[in-house]
């Protein structure tokens, strides 16, 4: 087929269309389907809580905090990954038409972040840390911060408001890298260098109750208690029985022990039925192996391994406070490969185990219980890191990186908060870039007609159609 000459020169075009030079006159959108993100984000009074609880804006003119908060989440929700794309939401006449207001530039974004950051912390917690012969730091949170946190921590109580059937509230907590080869970054556990920030879910709502920024070289272990006590807290009142779930990172006395007692300070009260994973250690270890061959109970078996579990007798030295509490349950992993040279070490039986206080579950229960985290809170953190731009951190400066992450930390919930109040049941786990392919990338045209302007949406078979129901299930914040 012979290619058709352009209207740029006389090189031939591989396609059987003209290309045009001069722009279209029409407000034309890409984004479209964004008139639903906002009005999400508006319903969840985003940025009214930022307004409120964010107050460094010092001049009439320009911006407020909530019209920044508000325009990250949307940079976020459409798949911006760096302050740079901010540019290229600019050049979309649609999204400052259904925001209200242009879009910040780069620049101003860059000098909003910068707010989050307080130098004088980082050298208090580095002075801390070298009191007491430590190599990471752990520094405090601004004031600026602290109330973006209470933002995502007002977006969940709305939600527990608008779903108050929901009364259990299932805590996953874990760690994850972000990768970064900033100068700054410090090296990880598994040799790379970035940071290692701590994030807290509520399961069954799919929201993120707390996040703890932290540097590369801060252990998972060290001091979970701090982000488990804010999920906690940040639960609705709605809410009135309460789990907990975590990796041999949450395997850490302090947590343990607030877990374990019922007038614990600064969480609920009463009881939290929980199940972590216990590092082998060899006291463990040695239980392990000494349990009956015929206290092992078949979990499952395939054409390489046989698992099975048992309960491990096993009971460490308690600290004083939990000498006369009801002991932890240990429950035992043992898995069995039938082909062991394929296996590394070669190793033919492998244990792991988990502590609990659930000892009125079966035994398999309770791990496949344990196991569902994987589905959650781990899932979350391969959203945040490749589909909400969390992946890739904008600045030298922490303060700043820790508030682009809690805006990701925002969106998901604002996302998930759509889903669950106006979309159809069938996408009530739709990740980011499937709400992307469906409804924000909805093409449409705004026409302007006695002084108002409509968005008309191209509509297809394979698009999302149910426009207004959406927008009526989404009403102004109370």
């Amino acid at each position: 087929m012979r290619g058709k000459t352009g209207k740029y020169g006389n090189e031939p075009l591989l396609i059987p269309i003209d290309i045009d030079p001069e722009p279209v006159e029409e407000k034309l959108t890409a984004w479209g389907g964004a008139a639903l993100l906002v009005q999400a984000i508006r319903s969840l009074d985003v940025p009214g809580s930022a307004r409120r609880n964010l107050q460094f804006k010092q001049r009439q003119r320009g911006y407020d905090e909530g019209a920044y908060v508000e325009s990250f989440v949307v940079l976020h929700a459409l798949g911006g990954e760096c302050v740079d794309d901010f540019d290229r939401m600019r050049e979309d006449p649609g999204i400052g038409e259904v925001l209200g207001y242009e879009v910040p530039s780069p620049e101003a974004a860059r000098k909003f972040l910068n707010h989050f950051h307080d130098e004088a912390l980082i050298e208090a917690a580095r002075q801390r840390a070298s009191a007491a012969g430590q190599a990471s730091l752990l520094p405090e949170e601004n004031t600026a911060l602290q109330g973006l946190g209470q933002v995502n921590r007002e977006v969940i109580h709305i939600m527990g408001a608008r779903c108050p059937e929901q009364k259990i509230a299932t805590v996953d907590l874990d760690s994850t890298i972000i990768e970064s080869w900033k100068r700054q970054a410090q090296r990880t556990y598994a040799g790379s260098t970035g940071y290692q920030p701590t994030l807290a879910l509520w399961a069954e709502m799919d929201l993120i109750l707390a996040d703890e920024f932290r540097d590369g070289n801060v252990p998972a272990i060290r001091e979970p208690l701090r982000c488990a006590r804010q999920a906690f807290q940040a639960l609705p009142s709605t809410v009135s029985e309460y789990w907990f779930r975590g990796d041999a990172a949450c395997y850490e006395q302090e947590l343990l022990t607030w877990l374990r007692d019922e007038q614990r300070a600064g969480g609920p009260q009463g009881r939290i039925g929980f199940a972590v994973s216990a590092p082998m250690n060899p006291e463990l270890r040695q239980d392990t192996a000494e349990t009956g061959a015929d206290q092992w109970t078949l979990v499952s078996e395939d054409a390489t391994a046989i698992k099975e579990c048992a309960v491990i007798k096993h009971f460490p030295e308690e600290l004083p406070v939990n000498r006369y509490r009801e002991p932890l349950r240990y429950i035992g992993i043992r898995v069995r490969f039938k082909q062991r040279e394929m296996f590394e070490g070669g190793r033919e039986v492998l244990h792991f185990a988990v502590a609990t206080n659930l000892w009125d579950w079966d035994p398999q229960r309770v791990l496949e219980w344990h196991r569902e985290k994987a589905g959650s809170i781990e899932a979350i953190h391969d959203v945040l890191k490749n589909e909400l731009g969390a992946g890739v951190l904008p600045s030298k400066y922490f303060g700043a990186d820790a508030a682009w992450l809690r805006l990701a930390v925002i969106t998901h919930n604002v996302l998930s908060g759509l889903k669950r109040l106006a979309l159809p049941a069938e996408l009530l786990r739709a990740r980011p870039k499937r709400l992307r392919f469906l409804i924000f990338t909805t093409p449409g045209r705004l026409v302007q007609h006695a002084r108002r302007t409509s968005l008309r949406l191209i509509r297809t078979w394979n698009r999302f159609t149910n426009w207004l129901p959406a927008i009526r299930a989404l009403p102004a914040p109370a």
